[in-house]
């Protein structure tokens, strides 16, 4: 069955007076130059339903207070020692650090030390050694394996990529002490603020001129006068930009463009931008796209590949899944394939087999292995005003995948460790001060602060959006 979309109404809010702002009074058969009275329907047909899609971040984060330019935190690093090595020449048992496990240069500063015992493993064998030398300011140890003479002979070979774990040690009767400690390691984010703004104008005439239109709004206004109408929807639209560039926002670095503003915090070159939600997760979390197996998480097998990347990190048991309708979709379909009646007929949803009862055909959530996945539709991804016009790209977000509860991170504003969730608001604040979500009102009509024949009003916010364990989230590619 095709599906012919149609166009809508032209009702994108424009600067502008077009002929179609006005009834035509003595144009045509169809307007007012007869002499019968139409039946006027006066309210206005909230044809959208709920057209804001702020609330995402209400669901999942919380908001505080900050006084500072720049928020700084930081989160700990893994416990246990395990690299990368790579350039081994393994007849002489010689291997040389290159990265972590996550990917990160450690080179000459890696934790492994003379009498660590290790698993050293390749593509075709593995190995338990005894670390006999690491070299002084180099990023090259020496390992002499258990099992046979030397690492040749154990089946390691040149040319490969190594996997080296440490798992313990092993030290003889009556020796020294070791001569070297490891410090615990931990990763510092900073992020600074944004400060956004919007304005509304309407002259003192047009603020006294009743409509013919019972207007209506998110924001609680009702009436006949239009510039209610107009505040309100200014207000519920930048209300919606807050926490759109929480999501999407980035953080500059590299020297900001002609004509991007500078900013007021030293982060980034150009001191421009936040980093948003999606930003965060690209730079230190996971993306469906490069896991092997997953592509929007359509069946369990790609579920099952997601499980192994959250077992990896920090395993947090509780998840929420913010996705778009199609992958929504999908995803019911995916839990219905598991019932063993699904073939012959639908069983699942509503279980009494009454005409009278609605078959529930959606799913809430779910458990796999040791995880609960508590889906929800994330209407930023839907709404054709927003991120649902561009679903038809091959790079557009299909969902987030977000922890549930808190993670301990130090505060170094505060000096201690605090409980906080995943993603919370910070705005600016101060004794005298609020830029949460900051509104005045100038000119003449109304206010009386100026000679100014309009009502001016002002929106301003100044925030970012923290992302702690960025490790533990997932973009739905």
């Amino acid at each position: 069955m095709a599906i012919t979309i149609g166009s809508g109404p032209d009702a994108a809010p424009r600067k502008q007076t077009l002929q179609s702002n006005y009834i035509d009074f003595a144009g045509s058969s169809t307007g007012w130059e007869q002499q019968y009275l139409p039946d006027l329907m006066e309210k206005e047909a909230e044809i959208y339903g709920k057209r804001t899609i702020s609330g995402f971040l209400a669901q999942i984060g919380a908001e505080e207070a900050s006084a500072s330019d720049r928020v700084v935190w930081s989160e700990q690093g893994r416990l246990h020692l395990a690299y990368t090595a790579t350039n081994a020449d393994v007849s002489a048992n010689v291997f040389t650090i290159a990265n972590d496990v996550d990917g990160h240069a450690v080179g000459a500063d890696h934790g492994i030390r003379v009498g660590d015992t290790v698993l050293i493993s390749q593509s075709n064998a593995t190995i338990r050694g005894y670390v006999t030398v690491r070299t002084a300011g180099a990023a090259t140890i020496t390992v002499l394996p258990y099992s046979h003479a030397d690492c040749d002979a154990a089946g390691l070979t040149d040319g490969q990529a190594y996997k080296i774990l440490v798992y313990g040690s092993e030290f003889g009767k009556g020796t020294e002490a070791r001569s070297s400690a490891n410090a615990p390691a931990f990763k510092s984010h900073s992020n600074k603020h944004i400060i956004l703004k919007d304005f509304y104008e309407v002259s003192g005439s047009d603020a006294s001129a009743i409509g013919w239109v019972e207007v209506s709004g998110e924001e609680g206004q009702n009436g006949y006068l239009w510039y209610l109408k107009a505040e309100g929807d200014t207000r519920a639209r930048f209300g919606d930009y807050l926490e759109m560039s929480m999501l999407e926002s980035e953080l500059s670095l590299a020297a900001a463009a002609a004509g991007v503003p500078a900013g007021s915090a030293d982060t980034g070159a150009g001191g421009s931008g936040t980093e948003g939600l999606f930003a965060a997760i690209e730079a230190r979390g996971h993306q469906s796209t490069g896991i092997t197996g997953v592509n929007a998480a359509t069946d369990l097998a790609e579920f099952d590949a997601m499980l192994a990347v959250f077992d990896q990190n920090g395993a947090i048991e509780e998840n929420m899944l913010f996705v778009d309708r199609g992958t929504s979709l999908a995803m019911d379909d995916m839990l219905a394939s598991m019932n063993s009646y699904g073939a012959g007929g639908t069983s699942y949803g509503v279980f009494d087999n009454n005409e009278n009862m609605a078959l529930n055909l959606g799913f809430s959530g779910f458990r796999r292995g040791s995880y609960d996945f508590y889906k929800s539709d994330f209407k930023y991804l839907n709404d054709k005003g927003t991120r649902g016009a561009l679903n038809d790209t091959v790079t557009n977000i299909r969902g987030v995948v977000v922890p549930a509860g808190v993670s301990s991170v130090y505060d170094e504003q505060l000096g201690s460790n605090m409980k906080r969730p995943f993603l919370h608001v910070r705005y600016r604040q101060s004794q005298t001060e609020s830029r949460k979500m900051k509104t005045w009102v100038t000119g003449s009509v109304g206010a009386m602060t100026s000679g100014k024949d309009v009502m001016e009003v002002h929106y301003l916010s100044e925030r970012c959006l923290i992302t702690q364990g960025a490790n533990n989230f997932m973009l739905l590619n």
